[in-house]
């Protein structure tokens, strides 16, 4: 049976693998669809070691909830076609069930867990399995777990998984009205990316290296460090307070308030009195895809070539 573009087209949307290694299953499976997603599979995980060491920086951050808890994990791909690739997205949200039901304190031991969908298997051969399906290196790269004793969790995910956020929100009343108050906050979160949820949590010497680092540049500013020591105090002590406002959340500007000034803290206060209950943030956790990873080069034009040139 002749192989057609269409035919390879409509694999790739399958599986989400290689133009090239579609078309060689389908001729080996004489165009037989179910053989050939079968071919790739099998002859995909003997590659699989080979394609580790390529990278995988794009993706999509997952979070599932169940009651008062979470799970949110990022798993990469090599590129942004697989990322949307229906397929690799419900694997996805596996990884993120089995994030929900897992006791491993870290990534190795994760792995090495029985598989949510199949205990015969551990989380590490599932893996194998879809990047033989898949024609790419995929990497289950962090996972993280909340739970709320007092509260609710909430979740929020932007740009179609490009930034997950779990934020756990602290109160005796808990309705529509304070999850769409963590709610809010999570995008606060996703948007102005805070380190801290206030500055009780930011160590001495953390504020002191700050510091230092600031009195190193004005030092070596010939105008700046001409000024007295007490104005170059005040300018340190300035500057540092403005960048924790910035990374601090409940310092921050409540990104939806309506003169521009009002900050998160008051903005919980004003929820607060509404519900009759103190509400507070008491933790969150914000996963950006592929943040402070090595991103590929693309040249499409050389790739062409190269595949014209094969």
């Amino acid at each position: 049976m002749a192989v057609t573009a269409g035919m390879v087209k409509e694999l790739r949307e399958m599986t989400g693998a290689g133009m090239m290694d579609c078309k060689k299953a389908l001729t080996e499976t004489n165009g037989d669809m179910d053989a050939a997603v079968e071919f790739l599979r099998k002859n995909g995980q003997a590659k699989a070691e080979k394609k580790a060491s390529r990278i995988a920086a794009e993706g999509i951050v997952k979070v599932v909830t169940e009651g008062s808890k979470a799970a949110i994990v990022e798993v990469n791909s090599e590129t942004d076609f697989v990322a949307k690739n229906e397929k690799f997205q419900t694997y996805v949200e596996k990884v993120a069930k089995q994030a929900l039901a897992s006791s491993a304190a870290d990534m190795d031991a994760f792995m090495e867990e029985p598989w949510i969908e199949d205990s015969s298997k551990t989380v590490k051969d599932a893996l194998v399995e879809q990047v033989a399906v898949i024609g790419e290196n995929l990497k289950i790269r962090r996972f993280e777990k909340a739970e709320a004793e007092n509260g609710c969790v909430v979740d929020y995910i932007h740009g179609g998984g490009r930034i997950g956020v779990v934020a756990v929100a602290e109160s005796s009343v808990v309705n529509d009205t304070v999850k769409e108050a963590a709610r809010n906050l999570c995008m606060q979160i996703a948007a102005l990316n805070p380190k801290y949820i206030s500055r009780d949590e930011i160590s001495e010497e953390y504020i002191a290296h700050e510091k230092e680092i600031l009195r190193a540049q004005i030092m070596n500013d010939p105008k700046e460090s001409q000024k007295p020591e007490k104005v170059i105090n005040g300018m340190i002590e300035g500057r540092v307070n403005k960048e924790l406002k910035e990374i601090c959340l409940v310092d921050q500007v409540y990104v939806k308030a309506e003169d521009g000034k009002q900050t998160v803290a008051k903005y919980l206060e004003q929820v607060s009195k509404e519900v009759g209950a103190d509400i507070s943030i008491k933790k969150f956790i914000r996963f950006e895809t592929g943040e402070g990873l090595e991103k590929k080069s693309e040249d499409f034009a050389a790739e062409v070539a190269a595949q014209m040139n094969a």
